[in-house]
């Protein structure tokens, strides 16, 4: 028997898609070492150039999140970036340009979003990326590539505090602290989703929202201390750490005996799974998995509308400075996130 060769084709079948070949430059934003936001700079920067199962997507929009800040400023995974200048960004949604062969998953022309591997790779920050097929699943159809790129590392991180480290289920009761940022406000949906009775501590403005995301009680941080207003928790989502009024400290104290403390932030908190074991409580610390089979769940639950994201504020790419300021100043609902090019 012989075998015809398999072609590229569309993701919705019929005729194959041709992508045009991507540029050897880009538009980058860049930074040339640790600096405040105003060291983001406008660069031409060579296209990256896929290796085996590798993508290269044209990035429409990427997400910015707070490890970016802190990596641009010398902290966060500044000290694993190989050369510089650097493009920051982990989340993109955009176009395949190129997949690892004919009968891939994600042939040239598919919409995508995911994470990537950055500081091994250059970031998000770009008209192009290189992805890791592994750390990509569709775009929901039913979001814009913007609302698309705010999804993915804040809600993979999301799904795994809740759903695979805390295993969220009917009656268990949550605590999440931060709970209208960019992880937050997933946590809150998707705790809830699973039933759990879950209580949110943010501002006063964004109370309402919180309780229409799935929160039973919001508890407004600058006026009460929700370790005096509320019972014992079997699960706090801690995503402040000690840099605020001993959040942590006070999280231990909420807890029931042989409770769960899950801290995000890294650095936040020294020493404590020693607390925690001195309270009577588990304790883990928590980073993100770049997995698109979960990636892929969380697109189901999007495109059903169980789950929303929310962004914030839009920049245009040229604006990450500004982008940045706007993130650092600590104010944002659910997302920020960077126009790249054209949809």
């Amino acid at each position: 028997m012989r075998f015809r060769p398999l072609r590229q084709t569309s993701p919705y079948g019929g005729e194959p898609i041709t992508m045009p070949d991507p540029p050897d430059l880009m538009r980058a934003i860049v930074v040339d070492g640790a600096g405040p936001a105003s060291s983001l700079r406008e660069a031409s920067v060579p296209v990256p150039r896929p290796v085996l199962s590798e993508l290269l997507v044209r990035v429409v929009a990427a997400g910015i999140n707070p490890i970016d800040a802190k990596t641009r400023g010398g902290a966060g995974v500044s000290s694993s970036i190989p050369a510089y200048p650097a493009v920051l960004g982990y989340d993109f949604s955009g176009v395949v340009v190129k997949s690892p062969y004919e009968a891939h998953a994600f042939p040239p022309g598919t919409e995508v979003f995911g994470m990537l591997s950055f500081p091994r790779s250059p970031g998000s920050y770009a008209e192009y990326a290189v992805a890791p097929t592994l750390s990509v699943a569709r775009k929901p159809s039913s979001l814009s590539h913007v609302e698309a790129a705010g999804v993915p590392l804040a809600a993979l991180t999301a799904w795994g505090l809740v759903v695979e480290t805390a295993h969220a289920h009917e009656g268990q009761r949550i605590l999440i602290h931060a709970a209208s940022g960019g992880v937050g406000h997933f946590a809150v949906q998707f705790a809830a989703y699973f039933g759990a009775r879950v209580t949110a501590t943010g501002s006063a403005r964004n109370a309402s929202w919180l309780r229409e995301l799935g929160a039973s009680t919001v508890i407004d941080y600058t006026s009460s201390r929700f370790e005096e207003v509320a019972g014992e928790f079997d699960v706090v989502i801690d995503l402040v750490g000690n840099v605020h009024a001993e959040t942590g400290t006070r999280s231990l104290r909420a807890l029931r005996p042989g409770g769960l403390y899950v801290l995000v932030p890294t650095g936040s908190f020294p020493g404590y799974a020693e607390a925690a074991a001195a309270a009577g409580v588990r304790a883990t610390s928590y980073k993100v998995i770049p997995d698109g089979g979960a990636l892929a769940t969380v697109g189901r639950l999007l495109d059903s509308g169980a789950v929303q994201v929310y962004i914030d504020r839009v920049f245009d790419l040229g604006e990450a400075a500004a982008a940045h300021t706007e993130l650092e100043e600590g104010h944002t609902r659910g997302k920020i996130v960077l126009r790249v090019s054209d949809d």
